[in-house]
């Protein structure tokens, strides 16, 4: 059973125009979505809210769904913020069935760089990737997938294969989809320069371009 339970509202108003009157009264808006049924517009009041998404396990993670006697579960797909009073502002919860199979994203740690040599001889983690789509139950989401970094040095990869994955969970991406690396600083720099050429290179050729169609 999902941990965090959200005691929804059915809004009458839709739109932009209901979504304020929802502001107004306190209320975050939001839609409800997926399965054979057609999306609702909902709403959720704005502590109830704050207090579930503040304990970091509401998005992306199972959540049941309550309207009066009636209870489901869902899972947290999108959650916008204010841009300028970082409040909640809109939320969208996707219907799913508990043991339902389903794709979603999720986020990689990796612990113990003071144990890796690359890093202690000034190497720096390079981070490709934050998360990784995964395939699993509704209600066997990882919280998160961590990879240790001991014995890595410099010129070492960690790619989706490297991973732990916990029983029932696949990585829906390539196995050699490279997550990080570890570079020194000259090979920082060369790839770098590398970066500066091409961009520069590709600048002269649109240039000349340009130029030739001119002419």
């Amino acid at each position: 059973m999902a941990d965090i339970v959200l005691n929804v509202e059915v809004r009458e108003r839709t739109g932009t125009g209901g979504a304020r009157v929802a502001r107004r009264e306190g209320l975050v808006p939001g839609v409800l979505y997926g399965g054979d049924k057609d999306p609702v517009a909902i709403s959720v009041k704005m502590n109830e809210f704050k207090k579930a998404l503040y304990t970091g396990k509401l998005l992306g993670h199972l959540v049941t769904l309550k309207y009066g006697s009636e209870t489901q579960p869902v899972i947290a797909k999108a959650v916008d913020m204010h841009p300028v009073t970082d409040t909640p502002w809109h939320f969208d919860l996707y219907r799913v069935d508990a043991n339902q199979q389903i794709k979603i994203n999720v986020p990689v740690h990796f612990q113990n760089h003071d144990a890796a040599p690359g890093i202690k001889r000034g190497g720096t983690l390079n981070v490709v990737f934050h998360d990784v789509q995964v395939a699993c139950a509704a209600d066997h989401i990882p919280e998160e997938l961590v990879f240790d970094l001991t014995g890595l040095d410099i010129g070492d990869s960690v790619r989706v294969s490297d991973l732990k994955l916990p029983a029932n969970v696949a990585a829906t991406v390539p196995a050699d989809t490279v997550l990080a690396t570890i570079s020194g600083a000259s090979s920082q720099a060369d790839e770098d320069e590398a970066a500066d050429t091409a961009v520069a290179e590709g600048a002269a050729a649109e240039s000349a371009t340009e130029e030739g169609g001119e002419a």
